[in-house]
């Protein structure tokens, strides 16, 4: 079983840039796809983006394609997301994410992934 510890939160004015990383340790991620999900308070775990074990692939929600970019680290285990220019409405608890399976491509659906138990706290004021 993958463990996953994700770093890089904090609190950000709207507008301003994070970058998340998530390391992870017990088996190599080099041939699982990954993904990033996030919930806030009140809210169900919501898909953000995701990345085939190859990174040749990427997919994301609707609501942060342009904005955020997903990539990884094979080498290194290691998964990280870059946002930019956030907003009020990104904040939340987010959470990295290994497929069950190896060689998938990555979807959104979060009964296919792995969670970490912590995620990293993202605030985005107003």
């Amino acid at each position: 079983q993958v463990q996953l510890v994700e770093s890089g939160g904090g609190l950000v004015q709207a507008g301003g840039s994070l970058r998340l990383s998530c390391a992870a340790s017990g088996r190599s991620i080099s041939r699982y796809a990954m993904a990033w999900f996030r919930q806030a308070p009140g809210k169900e775990r919501q898909f953000v983006a995701c990345i085939d074990w190859s990174a040749r692939r990427a997919d994301y929600a609707d609501s942060v394609r342009g904005r955020f970019t997903i990539a990884r680290d094979n080498a290194k285990n290691t998964l990280f997301l870059q946002m930019n220019n956030l907003k009020p409405e990104d904040t939340g608890l987010y959470y990295c994410a290994a497929a069950r399976f190896p060689s998938g491509l990555g979807t959104s659906r979060a009964i296919d992934y792995e969670f970490s138990d912590q995620g990293t706290q993202v605030t985005v004021s107003s």
